[in-house]
């Protein structure tokens, strides 16, 4: 199965939820009136869009209606597929991968979001390009994290390092990434504890292995990624922006499309949030990981 496919079938509840809905409204219309618009409008608050980000989405539509002096309410669905990528331009950008030496990923999430497992995925991705990755298990409050984290490297094929269960987050980090550097390792992923952005004391712990690591290398981490899971909605926005103010992200990763109507939140988050989408995911696999396009995206909404 191709990459699409797998996007169209994980986007299958948001598209059901949303563009089936918004398309069944517009056959229910004869010809373009303002309940049309109004009625689209709820329905992509209801997709976690975002209610300011809806209403922009439908005023810009509506210009284009009345520039093209349009009454065929299927030109609707057409100008708001344009309308939804265009949100979207600013959020593409790929991993930053070094072409020399070693690169450093930190990797944020709260529990539940899916963040070992990408972890994992992302792992698995350069291991299989020859690439010869780390594991850091710096999530040291909970022994689960750590056995976990050493099982994935295992499954893969990554070199896993590890403390106690109560250590020092960032001497893990530490130690790992001196292995890195002294093992001509090509890629080292730091797995943080779960936290709520709400939790003072983790985030601060958080910037802790930020400073550490960044002294050690003589330079910024290379990315801070924060993986949210898409089910949580609204929420992700929140998260997003409290993790900025602690550590300065460079990338989100968007997790769990597959299992939630209100995919949509990507378009808010774009909107309220200036790091872009590094990656999304629709699935268990690690082909279910992948760049995040907008074409792509938006097409898949609308098939």
């Amino acid at each position: 199965m191709s990459w699409f496919d797998r996007l169209k079938q994980g986007l299958k509840k948001t598209r059901k939820n949303l563009i089936g809905r918004v398309e069944s409204v517009i056959r229910s219309y004869k010809t373009i009136e303002p309940g049309l618009f109004d009625e689209i409008e709820e329905l992509l608050v209801t997709a976690d869009i975002g209610v300011n980000t809806a209403m922009e989405i439908i005023d810009r539509v509506k210009e284009r209606i009345e520039e093209e002096d349009e009454t065929d309410p299927g030109r609707v669905k057409d100008l708001l597929k344009d309308e939804l990528k265009a949100r979207l331009a600013s959020a593409e950008e790929g991993l930053h991968l070094r072409e020399d030496g070693l690169t450093v990923m930190l990797m944020m999430g709260v529990n539940g979001s899916g963040k070992t497992t990408t972890i994992a995925k992302i792992g698995q991705k350069f291991i299989s390009e020859g690439k010869d990755v780390v594991f850091a298990a710096s999530d040291t409050f909970r022994a689960a994290a750590i056995e976990q984290l050493e099982l994935w490297a295992k499954r893969v094929g990554a070199t896993p390092i590890s403390h106690e269960i109560g250590a020092d987050p960032s001497a893990v980090a530490y130690d790992a990434l001196e292995y890195s550097v002294n093992n001509g390792a090509d890629l080292l992923l730091i797995d943080t504890a779960g936290r709520l952005q709400t939790k003072h004391n983790l985030m601060e712990e958080l910037k802790k292995i930020n400073r550490v690591v960044a002294k050690k290398l003589d330079r910024p981490i290379d990315e801070k990624l924060l993986t949210i899971d898409a089910t949580n909605g609204q929420n992700g926005v929140s998260q997003a922006e409290k993790f900025d103010e602690a550590i300065g992200l460079t990338g989100l990763i968007i997790t769990k499309l597959d299992g939630t109507g209100k995919g949509g939140v990507i378009f808010q988050i774009v909107d309220e949030f200036s790091a872009p989408i590094k990656l999304i995911g629709v699935g268990e696999s690690e082909k279910d990981l992948h760049q995040f396009d907008r074409e792509e995206f938006v097409e898949a909404l609308f098939r």
